[in-house]
């Protein structure tokens, strides 16, 4: 699959030698060490917060100006995923204007401080890995993942398939798809990122990478209902794409005759093809309400199969499932 999370670039610089204490900022969860896990750091106190914390955890290097408008908008970004972390990282802040000595010092030994924001990962005394400028908050996320696993760690598996899932709802694609991708790393069986990666995969449009990973399912998760929902969207995917071809043509039809079921039918698999669940949901009701045991009752099984594709709990699923037993039960 493309959607795995690369592995750092290792790097090597030498450090400063001063050290001393730094002075804490926030203090981790319960039940982690003691240390800061976000400081404000300096020349100072460059050894003890970064060249010695690095050997027990990798320490992100936040390099940042007051003048530094990207910097406004990374930093809270770093706070948050460092929080988020549980501990597993720690987060240095330096400011390069209160700090140029240090910075000199950096850069000749090969830091790349010429602009701000530059982040530099340390890991057991050396650079790891480094970025520059304003990332969004998702690929910090990737970036600090693909250090945790070059140190011979990982994001814990809740907490990557949380983001994944909310990469997924707010439209992200690309994102989920290589967060539901890390998490398969971490748990090859895991029903819900399998079945995540492939709603991923039809949200980027790639049917034919998501009928690929549907190949690779373990066989005792075939039968989950992750696994089972991902196979129906991406049955109903291709069935409404085809029938897309032909909305107007259907619309058209139902103008002419408001009992062309068939026509009504199609409809609702275009329109859920499109991604306008409610209204192919209304489709499929609209029949059931005229005729709820037409074909064989054909409008009451299409549209299990969406609440199937869509999720049990999404909204739409609901909304649609009340109405239907409303009808059938009536």
């Amino acid at each position: 699959m493309d959607y795995i999370i690369g592995q750092s670039r290792p790097g090597g610089a030498g450090a400063p030698t001063s050290r001393a204490t730094p002075a804490a900022e926030e203090r981790p969860p319960a039940g982690h060490a003691e240390a800061a896990i976000i400081v404000d750091g300096g020349q100072d106190s460059f050894m003890a917060d970064v060249i010695e914390d690095s050997r027990r955890v990798p320490v992100l290097v936040d390099f940042w100006a007051t003048w530094c408008g990207p910097c406004k908008t990374l930093t809270p970004a770093l706070e948050k995923v460092t929080r988020a972390a549980g501990g597993r990282i720690k987060l240095v802040k330096i400011d390069i204007d209160a700090n140029r000595a240090l910075v000199s010092q950096l850069s000749q030994l090969g830091l790349p401080l010429q602009s701000v924001p530059t982040v530099a990962a340390f890991w057991q005394g050396q650079i790891l890995d480094l970025f520059q400028g304003a990332l969004p908050e998702s690929e910090i996320k990737r970036f600090v993942e693909a250090l945790l696993k070059a140190a011979g760690g990982a994001m814990p598996a809740t907490d990557l398939l949380a983001d994944a899932k909310a990469a997924l709802d707010e439209a992200r694609p690309d994102d989920a798809a290589a967060l539901f991708s890390a998490l398969l790393e971490q748990e090859p069986e895991s029903p819900d990122a399998w079945g995540g990666l492939v709603r991923a995969l039809l949200a980027l449009g790639d049917e034919q990478q998501a009928e690929a990973a549907l190949t690779e399912v373990p066989a005792r998760l075939a039968d989950h209902h992750e696994i089972a929902g991902a196979r129906a969207a991406l049955s109903l995917a291709a069935e409404g794409r085809r029938a897309a071809d032909a909305l107007d043509s259907l619309h058209v039809r139902l103008d002419a005759d408001p009992h062309d079921h068939d026509a009504r039918y199609e409809l609702a698999t275009a329109l859920n093809g499109l991604g306008r669940r409610p209204e192919a949901a209304d489709a499929l009701l609209e029949i059931l309400r005229r005729d709820r045991d037409w074909n064989n009752g054909a409008a009451r099984l299409q549209l299990i199969r969406f609440f199937e594709a869509w999720g049990a709990g999404e909204p739409e699923t609901l909304a649609a499932r009340r109405r239907m037993s409303a009808l059938l039960f009536s």
